[in-house]
């Protein structure tokens, strides 16, 4: 078969296994597959594929058949137009989780010290300091395998936070200018309802907010104040639903000018606050 007709197969392969974007995911593991770009592809899509592109495009399309995330095939994701490793041991970072980050850097003033909770890839305070090299961060996770992926991304980036194992604080000391974090925030009883990919493939660990969804923010919004600098800002990624609860907590707990960020499907997705100077 050509290139061409390799690839049609490979989408109708995919779209039969109920593969969303069956189309998309097709192109990019042929181009891994092949070894590949679009330029290459359109100048010789109408010869032979090779045996051995053949037999490595067959097998990353059975493993996306399986509901296997592409990124975990292809072992990277891009992020705030950075390039970050991932694999099972974190979260695959989202474009939703980018609002988070353009929020805080609207905060961020040269020399504040951020630190960033549950930081799996670290895909946010990495892209904090490398768009803004003034800053300094820290970055803690209870997962000392999603910490090994995340010094990696932090090389690949060249820049140099410091990471920390352990429960949220825990190994934390000193005091932030900036707390940030994308917490676990799906309730326990939805977990089993997401899609595969998520379900089957992400750490539970980085998607489990226990009953309510809440727990890991009731816990940074009480111990996070003695960890804020005065004039210090608080930032939460959130679920769709989760803006009002949030938000009341934070302003029961002494936060000031809290409010509520949309994403850009128009639903709720960042909360922040502050510490009172």
């Amino acid at each position: 078969m050509t290139y061409q007709q390799t690839l049609r197969w490979g989408e109708l392969f995919l779209q039969e296994k109920g593969i969303d974007d069956a189309k998309t995911d097709a192109w990019l593991l042929l181009a891994l597959a092949c070894h590949t770009e679009r330029n290459d592809y359109y100048l010789h899509m109408l010869e032979d594929v090779p045996k051995e592109q053949k037999e490595a495009y067959e097998t990353v399309l059975k493993k996306r058949a399986e509901h296997i995330p592409l990124q975990h095939i292809t072992g990277e994701q891009e992020f705030m137009g950075l390039p970050f490793l991932v694999n099972a041991d974190v979260l695959i970072p989202r474009q939703d989780t980018e609002i988070l980050v353009e929020e805080a850097l609207k905060k961020a003033k040269p020399g504040m010290k951020i630190l960033d909770l549950c930081t799996g890839s670290g895909c946010i305070i990495i892209s904090m300091l490398k768009y803004r090299p003034d800053l300094y961060g820290t970055a803690s996770d209870l997962s000392a395998a999603a910490l090994r992926v995340a010094e990696k991304n932090a090389k690949i980036n060249k820049v140099t936070p410091v990471f920390v194992q352990g429960d949220l604080f825990e190994p934390v000391e000193g005091a932030f200018d900036m707390i940030i974090s994308n917490p676990p925030y799906i309730p326990t009883a939805e977990i089993e309802k997401l899609m595969p990919e998520v379900r089957k493939y992400e750490p539970f660990l980085a998607l489990d907010g226990k009953e309510d969804g809440l727990a890991f923010y009731k816990r940074i919004i009480e111990e996070g104040y003695s960890y804020l600098n005065p004039g210090g800002y608080l930032l939460f990624e959130i679920g769709y639903d989760q803006g009002k609860e949030v938000s009341v907590r934070m302003e029961q707990a002494g936060y000031q000018g809290v409010k509520v960020i949309k994403d850009l499907a128009g639903l709720d997705r960042v909360v922040i606050g502050g510490k009172h100077v």
